[in-house]
This record gives structure tokens, sequence and C-alpha cells, in this order.
């Protein structure tokens, strides 16, 4: 009516309205989204959480078997004879673990969160010619020792000087394991040439971390042995031993230890702990520390240098040869000879030809597709962390498990192309 309101219907004003309507809309959903959100806690997977120690609480030393980079032929612990609890007893090992090779069992040695022990005698091993001679072939193979403290493998530290390009840093390698013993040289004091020596005397440095607010207690983040080869001489009919005390630690100036011919040994060991401001969660980077950092990337560089002048050099031939075929087909003056073809043209009723061998090549295809799809979950699960370190023979277990589950992809696959190229 006029003089009265008039109300504005353009498209402007509807659309407006609209856009006002769906933000409204969006409000209200996003709203009862955040209703129903509930709260959640993270879980560690089976196996791999921590365990807190209280101070005095005992700790397993566990022992695995002996590897050798010579003969890749491993060994239990007591297929050597070694001091031994009163009953030995296997931990239960998964599929992954048995492919590997580990042998895990319990020891006699007595570890206690937080107490130290020094020149601790474990046994008095009496050995005859043949049993030292056992000691002294697995050194001169130069096996090493596997042990394991909190689902830890023990580590050898080895400080190296520095370059002279930085002659201020001090590298730090650590190595899986450490050796069962050593041989004498004319360039290590106190041994002889070609004599073999045991390491009998072992000094377990236990790291550990603490954080009252989080948790009670300690966690372990880290486990060395210093390996030491010590001819111990009894104290008398007091017992104990001359060579070393609480007082008197080891050290490696000390006489060491041959195995040749029927001895006497005597087995010790010293407990230390020391502080660490490394968490439980980044314990196992040590482990993956690179030996050698310059040698690894000029290897790197060097591979991926050969690759692209290689590439380079099979894109120039194929570039020159492609360029001469054109050049060719192309020239007014040879169009006389086209009916007798030639250069590229002469494959092209090959590249659609089926193979002599379908069955053989479906068969290499289909493999290719299950190693391809075993290798891609692998690494799926190995990124969301299921294939943890800390978890022992995870990965081997996850590879054998993804490659037969696969099979039905390859035979899949197989059999579609042996019916395309048939």
């Amino acid at each position: 009516p006029r003089g009265g309101h008039r109300e504005d219907f353009s498209p402007s004003t509807r659309s407006l309205a609209q856009q006002r309507g769906l933000l409204r809309m969006l409000l209200r959903t996003s709203s009862a989204l955040l209703l129903l959100v509930v709260p959640t806690a993270a879980f560690y997977l089976p196996g791999v959480a921590p365990i807190d120690y209280r101070d005095g609480e005992s700790i397993d030393l566990k022992v695995n078997k002996l590897t050798s980079t010579k003969t890749h032929l491993p060994y239990e612990w007591y297929d050597l004879p070694f001091c031994r609890p009163a009953e030995v007893v296997y931990k239960g090992e998964n599929l992954g673990e048995v492919m590997r090779g580990d042998r895990i069992q319990n020891s006699p040695y007595t570890i206690k969160m937080n107490v130290e022990v020094s020149c601790q005698l474990l046994c008095k091993q009496s050995y005859d010619a043949e049993q030292a001679a056992l000691f002294a072939t697995k050194i001169g193979e130069d096996y090493r020792v596997n042990w394991i403290v909190d689902n830890l493998p023990a580590a050898t530290r080895v400080v190296e000087p520095a370059l002279g390009s930085s002659p201020s840093r001090i590298i730090t390698i650590y190595e899986r394991g450490f050796p069962l013993g050593f041989r004498g040289a004319e360039s290590i004091p106190g041994t002889s040439a070609g004599v073999n020596y045991v390491y009998n005397h072992h000094r377990i440095v236990l790291k550990y971390h603490t954080e009252p607010d989080a948790f009670e207690g300690a966690r372990i983040v880290g486990f060395e042995v210093e390996p030491f080869s010590v001819q111990h001489e009894p104290a008398g009919a007091g017992g104990g031993l001359s060579t070393c005390s609480g007082a008197r630690p080891v050290t490696h100036s000390a006489p060491p230890q041959p195995v040749s011919g029927p001895q006497t040994v005597y087995w010790t060991y010293d407990v230390r702990w020391e502080y660490s401001e490394v968490k439980w969660a980044s314990r196992w980077d040590v482990y993956l520390y690179a030996t050698d950092e310059q040698i690894h990337w000029f290897s790197i560089v060097n591979s991926l240098m050969i690759v692209l002048f290689l590439t380079g050099l099979l894109a120039m031939i194929m570039l020159r040869t492609l360029h001469r075929d054109l050049r060719r087909y192309n020239d007014a003056e040879a169009k006389e000879e086209a009916a007798e073809e030639g250069g590229w043209k002469l494959v092209h009723g090959d590249v659609f030809r089926p193979p002599q061998r379908p069955a053989l090549l479906s068969v290499y295809v289909g493999t290719g597709v299950q190693v391809l799809g075993m290798s891609v979950v692998t690494m799926c699960f190995a990124v969301a962390g299921f294939l943890s370190p800390a978890n022992r023979g995870a990965l081997m277990t996850a590879l054998l498990l993804l490659f037969t589950a696969m099979g039905v992809l390859a035979g899949f696959v197989s059999a579609r192309l042996y019916k395309a190229l048939s």
C-alpha cells in the first residue's frame, strides 16, 4: 500500500538470508559434535609398556644368543660353559624371534634398582683343555655377547678421537652387544701375540630416569656393558679376591685372563647406576646412531650422482635416435622409400604381441605385486608405531604374515593378467 512499509525481496537479499541460515545450521551442527567429544587416553602396545622400578626392586638380566659377523652362526649362551643359574628358563619367543635365532634365557646375575655392586663374584669355573679351546675358538671368530635388561639390548660405548676438521668434538658410538674376548698382540701391554683372552669381568652401567609428577619409581633408559679381562687371584682363606674389591675397582691395566689349557676362571661383575635426562620414549635413539656419518653420506651422494649420470646418458641417446628417425620420416625426398618401414616403425607390430610364456610372466608380475603390497603395508604399520624395536621380532613376524596374506592379491593379479594375455 502507498505510504506503508515495503519489504525488499530482491535476489541479493534472499541470497544473504540463505547464507545466514546455512551459517546457523553449521554452528548448531558443530555444537552438537562438540557435545559428543569424550575424553581419551593414550595407550601402549602390548609388550612395550614402561616398567616403574622402586629402590631395591630386583631386575632381571637375560642372556641371548652369541653372534658373529664371520660365521653368521648363532649359539645359545649356555652352549659355552658360563656360570649357570639353578634352573635355566627360556623366555617365550614369537615367530620373528625364532626366525632371527634369538634364544633368550635367565642368568645368575643379581641386580637391584639403585643398588651398586663392586667386584661381585658370580662363580668360579674350572675348565679343561677342551672347554678352554672352545672359548678360544669363539673369541677367534669374533663372537659377541648379547644381554637384555628391561627389554633393552646391551650396548658398548666406543669413544673415538675427533677428526682434524673438528678437533673439539668427541664422537661417541654405540655398538650392539660386546665382544666375548680379544686376541693378544704386541701392541697390547701384558698380552702375548696370538693368545686369546676372555672378558671375565663385566661392568654393568644402567641409566635411569625419574619424573615424580608423572610416575612413581624410576625407569631404565640405558644399558651399557664395559668388559674387562682380569686374571683374578683368591685373597686367601678369608675368601674374596686380591685383584679387586669395593675400594679397588677393576681397570684395564690388570693382567688379562688367557684361555689356553686347563685353568680356573673367576667370573665377576660390577653394577653402576647413573641418572639420565633421556626419557623412556627416547631410550632407543642411541641404537640408531650411524657409526660413520661421513662415509654414509658419501656413499649416498656417490650413488645418486651415478644414477643421474646414467639416466641423462640414456635420455640423450633416446632423444638423438628419435630426432634422427623423425627427420627421416619428415624428409620429403624420402617419401618414395616410405613403403619400406624402418627405425621405430619396425616394432609397432610387436607392442601388443602376447609373450611366448604368458604363464611365467603372470607369475612374475603377481609375485612382484605380492612383495610390493607386503612392503607398503609393513611401512604403514611401522610409521604408525606398531613395529617398534622394543617389540622384538615384530618386524619379522609382520613380514611373514603379510607376505602370506598378500598371496591372495598375487593370485588375483596373475589370473587376470594370464586371462588378458591368453
